[in-house]
């Protein structure tokens, strides 16, 4: 028995080592740079301890020095510390109905590569030799060294391919063989790495809670607008993923049919989201008999070019996020909307000042509109979102790495890879 109480010490002294570590790399995350000061207040540690850990995280490779600073009062210059890029590494793949995309960032979140196919979702195994090339071929990018620090690949994809297909005006195609199709098992198999595996709308929640503007904010809702809706929720500092996956799955909720002659007739009496705030929906504006054959540059041209139909899809659509955004702030109680898209440019003004200004004059008496933001990452969102997984739940201080749960398991994944080179 004694023997059994010490094992069980020693598991959570290195569990709470491990979250610790984590937290200090956060702070590093949010501040870009910190003393050994810095740290120890923030995160009410001992010097003792706190220098512990910038040892074991110096030695990973996970942090780096700036050099001396002397910040004008008695005593020592202080070490200045900060992420090191190149301490660690994460593959991204993002599969959508008409688009593939993978890239390769940095622990920073920088994208060091990309290579993106805007095409029709083809058939799983032809997607799957696309995506396997593409992965080869960005991994030549990382040294010998360097891809001993690789993390691992997420995948973003929304759940349910084969679904929705009328409220898109897709074809049915090759969409209904992904829904018996594991791309992440698929994915594991072929290249020795773990796969994360996350609704393409809880991927690109994480991407903005761990590298934009969810290093300033703990609440926010998430919105990408992209071929159709997704969405995520961050509360408390982290994201919630719900019972299957779904939390913050915006594209499901009820709103009214669209008074845009070019929609879809809906089956029921009411539509769902996805149907008016989609760029398939401002497609099929643009060029109803036409509008599957419309790329992302041909959308991106009617916003720069003023084209009054993008004003009216754009009415439209914030006609249905106003409410659908009012329901949420009543629930979930949040202060901050973040929406975020394909289209680049204006498109971000345009939005983000239309639905602030809906929203504010919707709000109920003794209430106030959330703010509105656009993301940090455009149309690479996605993509960036899904290489964001291994590196939150490699690098993320989730209270679960306490208890030993499986995002505890999966923290010492980027540990292993260092150490074995």
């Amino acid at each position: 028995m004694p023997n059994s109480r010490r094992s069980a010490r020693g598991s959570n002294s290195a569990q709470l080592r491990r979250y610790n570590e984590r937290i200090v790399l956060q702070i590093l995350r949010r501040e870009q740079q910190a003393s050994k000061a810095d740290l120890a207040r923030a995160t009410k540690l001992t010097n003792a301890a706190i220098g512990a850990i910038i040892q074991s995280l110096s030695e990973d490779g996970l942090i780096e020095d700036l050099g001396k600073h002397h910040g004008g009062g008695r005593g020592q210059p202080a070490t200045i510390l900060k992420l090191a890029p190149r301490g660690a590494f994460g593959f991204g793949v993002r599969v959508d109905r008409t688009n593939l995309e993978t890239v390769l960032v940095d622990f920073e979140g920088r994208v060091i590569g990309r290579a993106s196919h805007e095409m029709v979702l083809p058939a799983p195994q032809k997607a799957l030799e696309i995506i396997r090339r593409d992965l080869e071929n960005l991994k030549g990018l990382l040294s010998r060294e360097e891809q001993a620090r690789l993390t691992g690949i997420g995948l973003a994809q929304p759940f349910n391919l084969g679904a929705w297909l009328h409220e898109l005006g897709l074809p049915e195609a090759n969409f209904r063989l992904w829904d018996t199709f594991d791309m992440a098992a698929a994915l594991e198999d072929g290249m020795d790495l773990p796969v994360f595996h996350e609704n393409d709308g809880t991927a690109a929640t994480v991407a903005e809670l761990f590298y934009g503007q969810g290093r300033q904010n703990d609440d926010f809702l998430y919105m990408f607008i992209g071929p159709a809706i997704g969405g995520g929720l961050c509360m408390k500092g982290d994201v919630v993923r719900g019972v299957s996956g779904n939390a913050g799955d915006v594209a499901m909720i009820p709103v009214a049919p669209s008074k845009l002659s070019t929609a879809p007739l809906p089956r029921r009496s009411n539509d769902i989201l996805l149907t008016r705030a989609s760029l398939i929906s401002l497609a099929r504006h643009l060029e109803p008999e036409g509008f599957p054959g419309l790329n992302r540059p041909d959308l991106q041209a009617a916003v720069d070019n003023d084209d009054p139909r993008f004003h009216e899809w754009l009415a439209d659509c914030v006609d249905a996020l106003t409410p659908s955004l009012g329901s949420a702030v009543a629930l979930l109680d949040i202060p901050l909307v973040i929406i975020d898209g394909d289209l680049e440019g204006s498109f971000a003004d345009h939005i983000t000042r239309e639905l602030g200004q809906s929203l504010a004059a919707a709000a109920p008496e003794a209430r106030n509109a959330p703010e509105v933001r656009f993301g940090s990452f455009g149309k690479n969102a996605g993509a960036i979102g899904a290489a964001s997984l291994p590196m939150f739940f490699n690098f993320s201080p989730r209270v679960s790495i306490l208890t030993g749960g499986s995002s505890g398991a999966a923290a010492g994944r980027a540990v292993a890879f260092q150490s074995a080179d």
